[in-house]
């Protein structure tokens, strides 16, 4: 549910204290600040120091629906950077962001130089193509019960962190199914 890539944050964090340093800059962001917004171009991606963001596309029903939650080291951006198209969902912190911002020929250089950053990106959108997949699956194979469950098995301090419509919004569900799922738990 919250995705994190501490490999990845650990390389970008080696690379800006060494040569880079002026190529991977550091940013903040407050709670309910969009780093990125839906259907809008994109010349940079974006790796996640700390805190939380949530990746969401807003319906033309004007619902919305996550589709991941962001940790440290997690990577966005670089979908729209590979397809030079615009991005389809918004990105929002819902702690306190600290991110790392990297321009999309800058980027692009690393791709093109740096072969264990390359194997790294390649790795990583592996990673979540899996992800999403098994996501997917397990959703429509298993209850609404068991799959509230199984997110708080992973993640105990589940609904302490995200807010419960973000909650609802991840499992495409109203809130009020997600509460009288959870007072049934």
């Amino acid at each position: 549910m919250i995705r994190i890539n501490k490999e990845f944050l650990e390389y970008i964090v080696r690379l800006k204290n060494s040569e880079l340093q002026g190529v991977i800059i550091e940013k903040e962001a407050n709670v309910g600040q969009k780093i990125i917004g839906q259907q809008t171009k994109i010349n940079a991606v974006y790796v996640i120091s700390s805190g939380l963001a949530k990746c969401y596309l807003t319906e033309d029903t004007g619902n919305d629906f996550i589709q991941e939650f962001f940790g440290e080291g997690e990577v966005f951006g670089e979908v729209e950077i590979f397809t030079n198209d615009f991005s389809f969902c918004s990105v929002e912190a819902i702690t306190p962001l600290i991110y790392f911002r990297i321009a999309k020929n800058d980027f692009l250089n690393l791709i093109e130089k740096d072969l264990h950053f390359n194997l790294l990106v390649l790795k990583l959108m592996a990673s979540k193509i899996k992800y999403t997949a098994l996501r997917h699956s397990y959703n429509q194979s298993h209850t609404l019960e068991s799959n509230l469950n199984r997110l708080i098995g992973q993640f105990p301090e589940l609904l302490k962190n995200i807010p419960k419509n973000d909650i609802a919004n991840y499992l495409g569900i109203s809130i009020r199914s997600l509460n009288r799922t959870l007072k049934y738990l």
